[in-house]
């Protein structure tokens, strides 16, 4: 390893699974959620129209299958996807009254799931103690204001130096356009640069592509549909973010 490589600029970060601990999730039951309250059936309501709760399963399915079709094509070719263009696909009306309030009950459900890891402060604070930026490079549905809005709420968003999210690009990680768009939001050169995530194709065969070290914490049970096989080697693998910080020191 040449000294020109060792000298770290910025340290980016997947966020699912990564940032936040991983968690068991009904991927049925977001839409399950939202399209219940499209239809304007309280959850725990037992005493409803079967043509309703009928509608509303339908509903479900469809947006299901959709964001499912999302994400397989983002794993073979690597094209993003926005959650207002998977309901779209799935027929769901954005002009219905009640479409809001719908959104509103799929982000109360993932609300839990979002939860900012607690190392997440002190390693950030411990990297820009050491001059090193800070980034985030996520492959998601939602929105730059939804994910920003959680940093906010976690108390981490003023420590971030630049941030993609795959929502805003047209291209999803491992595509080597998604972390050179993380680079330049941080300023960092891809040789002197880590990536942190939790995945081996998405997160460390992927930057690996363009010259940048990649750790990995492999903490995550990933359904066996969202692996990709691939021979990739982390440069460094670690069982919590903190020690992310002993690993760039000696890198440093």
């Amino acid at each position: 390893m040449t000294q020109d490589r060792g000298a770290i600029e910025a340290v980016i970060f997947d966020w699912g699974g990564t940032l936040t601990p991983w968690h068991e999730v009904d991927l049925g039951e977001q839409w399950r959620v939202y399209a219940r309250e499209v239809h304007g059936i309280p959850l725990d309501s037992a005493d409803v129209p079967e043509a309703d709760l009928a509608a509303a399963h339908e509903l479900a399915e469809r947006v299901l299958a959709a964001e499912a079709t999302a994400w397989a094509r983002g794993r073979s070719e690597h094209s993003s996807a926005h959650l207002e263009a998977i309901l779209r696909d799935a027929g769901a009306d954005p002009e219905h009254d009640r479409h809001l309030l719908a959104l509103a009950a799929y982000r109360r459900f993932w609300e839990p799931h979002t939860v900012t890891d607690p190392q997440v402060r002190p390693l950030w604070e411990g990297l820009r103690d050491r001059g090193i930026r800070v980034g985030v490079l996520s492959n998601t549905i939602w929105t730059r204001d939804y994910h920003r809005e959680i940093f906010a709420r976690d108390g981490v968003l003023e420590l971030l130096d630049g941030d993609v999210y795959s929502s805003e690009i047209h291209v999803v990680k491992p595509h080597a356009e998604a972390f050179e768009g993380a680079l330049a939001a941080v300023g960092a050169r891809p040789e002197r640069s880590v990536y942190v995530g939790d995945r081996l194709f998405e997160d460390v065969w992927g930057p690996q592509q363009i010259g940048m070290r990649a750790i990995w914490i492999p903490h995550s049970d990933l359904p066996q549909v969202q692996r990709v096989a691939v021979d990739a080697t982390p440069d460094a693998t670690v069982q919590q973010l903190l020690d992310i910080l002993q690993v760039v020191d000696a890198w440093r």
